[in-house]
């Protein structure tokens, strides 16, 4: 195993994490996880040389901490930095700080969090933890033994991260989505360099994009992949790709079954940053335009379309749908766009025509919206 810098800290991390967002699950219920089989491959893991695992309140319906909390006994506690999220949108009152944070504790049979998170921080949650004073709770937390070091993870555009990173001067990490697909979605490269260039360790999810770039590429995609002089496996290409960045401390990838654990493990001995050619990112660089022109709207993002007097959130639905069609693998769009607010959903367009007036390609936005629903949003039953 190959270690990093974790930021400012006197401590160097595997350059593969352990996510725990993805364990493999009985009868496709996510609450139900292979017990045996996770705590198996979190062992192997860690017997490996992996010593970051990260989990969350809410993953697999809150079973996710109950299962690390089972892995890490028997003295792997004492080989691992343990890593877990405050679960930001539950907070109501200061109050609920501590109840979650003790649940957890409680729920990971131990007395501490090594590096707790606030969790996918957004122009909105941010705010509200703070007249909550969450960074005052978190220094009491610290004060108590109960968290050693405070992060946050990120779902937001540049400016509002750059905003919390200089708000707060004690921050030792954050988490950001980072792949070759997103390489300005979120924070994106502008967030990862200001992130390490204020000291903060940065630990990457979804680096094959919830396994969307681990597949079978089409056609269109392979041919560029079959030019490389190096062969690689799509998954292999894709965490190279982030692996290749100096400023990227951990990448943490979910995993689901014990040859995705194997093959993680053989790729980050492989790894090191500016191990890519130039040839190689131009290569990567073919590949993701490959990918986009797979999308059936010819949206480029400019955002000329809003603010919707609807308040549908149009940029963000074709998008959505247009990864669906993408990677011919909807069910992580499906959730996304589900979780948008009601009135920011396709069923609140009027269609009034301002959008389409707007756009620059001409899209005929209103029957896009339509079509996006219907694929992404709930299903009628019969």
């Amino acid at each position: 195993m190959k270690y990093r810098p974790f930021g400012n800290l006197n401590w160097k991390v595997s350059v593969l994490g352990f996510g725990a967002m993805r364990l493999p699950i009985i009868d496709r219920n996510q609450t139900k996880i292979d017990e045996p089989e996770a705590i198996r491959m979190i062992r192997h893991a860690i017997d490996q040389g992996v010593n970051y695992v990260d989990t969350a309140y809410p993953y697999h319906g809150g079973k996710s901490e109950v299962v690390v909390g089972k892995a890490l006994q028997g003295g792997y506690r004492d080989r691992t930095k343990l890593a877990t999220k405050l679960p930001s949108w539950f907070i109501q009152t200061q109050a609920d700080f501590d109840r979650y944070l003790n649940e957890q504790l409680e729920r990971l049979e131990t007395d501490h969090i090594d590096f707790y998170l606030l969790h996918g921080l957004t122009k909105i949650l941010w705010p509200k933890l703070c007249d909550l004073e969450v960074l005052r709770w978190a220094e009491g937390a610290q004060r108590d033994g109960r968290i050693q070091y405070l992060g946050f993870s990120f779902h937001d555009g540049f400016d509002i991260f750059k905003e919390i990173v200089d708000a707060y001067k004690k921050w030792t990490f954050c988490q950001i989505q980072y792949n070759y697909m997103d390489v300005e979605y979120q924070a994106g490269i502008k967030g990862l360099r200001y992130a390490a260039e204020k000291g903060l360790a940065v630990a990457i999810m979804e680096p094959i994009r919830g396994g969307q770039l681990a597949k079978e590429p089409p056609e269109s995609v392979a041919r560029f992949f079959a030019r490389a002089s190096k062969k690689r496996s799509p998954a292999d290409w894709a965490l190279q790709w982030v692996w290749n960045h100096s400023e990227v401390s951990v990448v943490l990838s979910g995993m689901t079954t014990m040859q995705h654990v194997e093959e993680n493990l053989v790729s980050a001995d492989k790894s090191a940053s500016g191990s890519l050619t130039d040839t190689e990112f131009t290569l990567i660089d073919q590949v993701r335009e490959a990918y986009r022109e797979l999308s059936p709207i010819p949206c480029t993002m400019c955002k000329y379309c809003m603010p919707c007097p609807s308040g549908v959130n149009i940029p963000r639905i074709l998008e959505l749908y247009n990864d669906a069609i993408i990677y011919s693998e909807p069910r992580k769009e499906r959730f996304l766009y589900r979780q948008l607010p009601a009135e920011q959903q396709a069923t609140n367009c009027e269609e009034c025509g301002n959008c389409e007036e707007a756009c620059p390609q001409d899209i005929p936005i209103a029957e896009w919206l339509k079509k996006a629903h219907g694929w992404l949003g709930p299903k009628k039953k019969t």
